[in-house]
């Protein structure tokens, strides 16, 4: 029994959730909500991230389960307990966190998000994209002030932390540590007359760098472009990459299934049964004939593809997947009774049952599973959906009755 839900309910999934589930989820919020894309939504990045940190660690996501939040900040403040959110984000991505392990004086990786149409991931696309990094101060030559005015934090000694002991029982001691107080983490302390005016002791500035961002054609969602050494600078620290990371839109017509294009296609009965033509248009503006001769019928959620007409292969753009077309019939909601007649002499009957005497006759009536199944037994939730009236091989089964009979 999950004790809070607050954790599944940001990331919008349920606490059965896979790890799968949970990250694909994460991945799309922390790009809708990154702070580089989305000013305002700083806070809800920050919220996502720990959520996500929580439920894909086992460990931790049995611990919440159990206990809820309280459980998982015992032992130190809640802010000592998460990983930066940027560094979650870069880790996921493939950014900072495993590039800043490797050797301690390279900086991280630093990721942007980069919104991208479908007809740019088919076509190719050449996109500017100003990003903001920290570069080294000109002026004090990344120093934070006068030559010689730096000095080891003494509240820290040094180590840019403090810890603190809390007695929670006899014999039962408790530690942790945050941020330093007095340098911020920085580990030094400047005399504020002998800091740098242009960087105000921090030893980096921040300027705007104009990027060309060139999109290849067939690269796909979360797919990422690096470029090298862009990553935001510190003295005596190899600057990081700047990651950009694909963050592909949903298309009005096509839907994307790896080098597949899926496309749904509408059809009245007359055009199912008799024939069509249609024209599809392209990602690249060409106008494809979609057609099915007299005498071939189209059957409903039918799917019939066009080969090398889907996406092109990333790296072989001459390569090209499927365009899948799915087709719906539309049905009339009624006929006119004078060719009803004539349609039961043009179309094939399957079986006609011979009536008993004593037969009852009844009438059809419309019957929505969801709106009706809760009007008759004043039910909520899952049991009036469509799927209650689904035998277990997914077909629809007998299920309860849905005439309503009276003898005539």
């Amino acid at each position: 029994m999950v004790k809070e839900k607050r954790y599944y309910e940001i990331l919008g999934v349920s606490p059965e959730a896979t790890v799968a589930e949970i990250k694909k989820s994460y991945r799309k919020l922390a790009l809708k909500f990154h702070p580089d894309k989305n000013p305002d939504g700083a806070e809800k990045f920050k919220e996502i991230s720990q959520a996500f940190e929580v439920l894909s660690d086992p460990k931790k996501r049995q611990i919440y389960d159990e206990g809820g939040e309280q459980a998982i900040k015992e032992g130190g403040s809640s802010d000592s307990m998460f990983h930066n959110p940027m560094d979650i984000f870069d880790m996921f991505f493939g950014g900072g966190m495993g590039s800043r392990h490797r050797g301690p004086q390279r900086g991280r990786d630093t990721v942007h998000p980069l919104s991208v149409t479908l007809e740019e991931l088919y076509n190719g696309a050449t996109r500017k994209l100003n990003v903001t990094k920290s570069v080294i101060c000109d002026k004090c030559e990344g120093r934070g002030g006068k030559a010689g005015s730096v000095t080891p934090c003494r509240t820290c000694r040094g180590t840019g932390v403090e810890v603190h002991i809390r007695q929670i029982g006899i014999g039962f001691v408790q530690q942790s540590q945050t941020t330093c107080s007095t340098c911020h983490g920085s580990k030094e302390m400047i005399d504020p007359k002998d800091r740098c005016k242009n960087c105000n002791g921090k030893k980096v500035v921040r300027e705007k760098k104009l990027l060309v961002v060139e999109i290849d054609k067939g690269m796909g969602d979360n797919q990422t472009i690096r470029f090298s050494g862009e990553g935001d600078q510190e003295p005596g620290v190899e600057p990081g990459d700047i990651v950009i990371a694909i963050d592909e839109q949903p298309h009005e017509q096509f839907h994307r299934r790896k080098m597949d294009l899926i496309y749904s296609m509408s059809l009245s009965v007359s055009e199912a049964l008799t024939g069509f033509r249609r024209i599809v248009k392209t990602l690249d503006k060409r106008s494809l004939v979609i057609e099915a001769k007299p005498g071939e019928v189209i059957k409903p959620d039918e799917f019939r593809c066009i080969p090398n007409e889907g996406m092109p292969r990333y790296k072989s753009p001459f390569e090209h997947g499927r365009l899948v077309i799915k087709f719906a019939i539309d049905f009339p909601d009624t006929l006119d009774l004078t060719i009803c007649g004539k349609l039961r002499q043009l179309l094939p009957r399957d079986r006609e049952d011979i009536i008993p005497d004593d037969a009852e006759h009844c009438d059809l009536h419309a019957f929505d599973p969801q709106r009706d199944f809760n009007k008759s037994y004043g039910g909520s939730g899952g049991g009036g959906s469509r799927e209650a009236y689904m035998d277990d091989d997914g077909s629809d089964g007998p299920g309860p009755q849905r005439v309503q009979c009276g003898a005539q």
